[in-house]
């Protein structure tokens, strides 16, 4: 199991094209949920033909030191909405601040910034938004 997990790609996804079907067709998964809050109001991205709407959502863990002392860690999440009715949706009333629940599946890719120099990027490509109120709104 150790070797086959060695051959796979670190990062990154390898997209093959090819007009023979596979001779095996394999399950595979690629599911994620987060719970957490918006980090700023979402952007609209992209084109005119291809848009997307991205935003950020902070999720965190608390743990207890050996001494008793509590820290908290906080995990920022890249959040990308591309289906256009939940995009609209998400563009319009989702907020900083706001709790929400993301479900969708992790993608990683590479991004050229404005110098030509390639950085990794990892999103989560959500398939759905869930929107939370504040008891205190």
């Amino acid at each position: 199991m150790l070797n086959a997990l060695r051959q796979l790609p670190a990062r990154g996804a390898a997209t093959a094209t090819t007009t023979a079907a596979p001779a095996k067709i394999e399950k595979t998964v690629n599911n994620v949920t987060i719970l957490g809050r918006v980090g700023a109001d979402p952007q609209l991205r992209g084109s005119q033909e291809h848009p997307v709407v991205t935003f950020s959502v902070a999720t965190h863990t608390n743990y207890k030191y050996e001494n008793g002392d509590w820290a908290q860690r906080t995990d920022w999440h890249r959040v990308v909405v591309f289906k256009p009715n939940l995009r609209d949706t998400v563009l319009e009333y989702l907020k900083k601040g706001q709790r929400t629940m993301v479900q969708g599946k992790i993608s990683y890719g590479e991004i050229t910034d404005q110098q030509g120099n390639q950085k990794t990027s990892t999103s989560i490509i959500a398939d759905d938004v869930l929107f939370f109120r504040d008891a205190n709104n």
